[in-house]
């Protein structure tokens, strides 16, 4: 047998499981988008395209330690860290390298690696790539208390598939001096805490390191880690995908730095978006699926058990021109496909009523 057969057969495999995905070859300019990460609606916002138009160049000519250095990296660099409360900041790339390639680093100063069990692909690989023990815990619970080994603790702040918050300070009172806590506030930044800075932002506590991503509120491209100025260094002297990957071209983080700016003066957007939030919620609750009660962020999830209700749900929607995307595994536990909304400032009322009325229609005859 070939390796196209065994790939062939691979395929064949996942479509019977109804967890084939496929890229998809239409826009989403016709249809109502409760899918995108874009929470503040400022990837479109004239300011930030503007930015991109001032651009020279379109690569940054490499590494940030070889030819791709440029004054705006520093710049954003240094905002980032005020805005957050932290010594220094450091760019990647993407949200997920930085993740990658700051755990296998940070695990070298610890003797073992707890991990939430539905933290994000990001984290979980690179809790593989370090050498270090590790474990999982039960999902939004405390790490047990009485421990001699010194630890990695590794969660988001509000979780990328459910949509719920932790809360930090609890998890930092579980931590002792040598310990350190990886929180990955990519879902939280530009939504939750004073000037959209998070749910770490009153923690000045230098066990805790932040995961950031420009990506999501911040409309751009990107990803970073802040913490104390040494933990910083260090990445740079030892972190793979930051040592060994292209910078970002230096006219995306000129945009950043302009949706950073308009992020931290955003409260009427957040305020929109909670609201939007609120509202959906409110009309979905009688369903039976599991809506939670409270929206600590953009992200309400719809349980619907199998894939192929999930599949169907969905499909259902977008023939209403309404794309709410299928969430299966592996990305979600067997059991819990469900539909991921995400909620946005630039949503109107009238889309998230439209979104739970055919949202209740089409799972009632799913």
């Amino acid at each position: 047998m070939t390796y196209l057969e065994r790939a062939r057969q691979t395929l064949e495999a996942i479509r019977s499981e109804h967890r084939y995905r496929e890229l998809p070859q239409h826009g989403l300019s016709n249809v109502i988008d409760f899918s995108s990460n874009d929470y503040l609606g400022l990837a479109t916002d004239p300011q930030v395209v503007e930015a991109l138009k001032r651009a020279t160049r379109v690569g940054s000519g490499g590494a940030r330690l070889l030819g791709g250095r440029y004054r705006e990296d520093a710049l954003l660099e240094n905002e980032l860290a005020e805005w957050l409360g932290r010594e220094r900041a450091l760019l990647f790339s993407s949200g997920y390298l930085a993740g990658a390639g700051t755990i296998p680093v940070l695990a070298e100063l610890v003797e073992t690696i707890l991990s939430d069990q539905y933290n994000h692909a990001c984290l979980i690989d690179g809790i593989r790539l370090a050498r270090t023990p590790h474990s999982i815990y039960e999902h939004a619970t405390l790490p047990p208390v009485g421990r001699s080994k010194s630890l990695l603790v590794v969660s988001e702040s509000i979780f990328g598939m459910d949509g719920d918050a932790i809360d930090p300070t609890a998890l930092l009172g579980c931590l002792r001096e040598q310990d350190v806590l990886l929180l990955d506030e990519a879902h939280a930044l530009g939504i939750a805490g004073p000037q959209g800075a998070g749910l770490a932002r009153a923690l000045g506590d230098p066990r805790i390191i932040i995961l950031g991503t420009l990506s999501k509120a911040l409309g751009s491209l990107g990803g970073f880690v802040a913490g104390p100025a040494t933990v910083i260094e260090l990445l740079v002297n030892r972190a793979r995908s930051f040592i060994f990957d292209t910078a970002l071209p230096p006219s995306l983080v000129l945009a950043s730095r302009i949706a950073l700016l308009l992020t931290r003066r955003a409260d009427e957007r957040r305020e929109r978006l909670r609201a939007n939030a609120a509202r959906l919620c409110a009309a979905l609750r009688p369903m039976t699926e599991p809506v939670p009660s409270s929206v600590e962020g953009p992200i309400v999830s719809v349980l619907l058990g199998s894939e192929e209700r999930a599949l169907r749900v969905s499909e259902e929607l977008w023939k209403r021109r309404i794309f709410v995307p299928a969430i299966r595994p592996p990305t979600v536990p067997p059991g819990t496909s469900r539909l991921r909304i995400t909620i946005r400032a630039d949503h109107t009322l009238e889309q998230v009523d439209m979104l739970a009325e055919e949202l209740r229609r089409c799972v009632a005859t799913s």
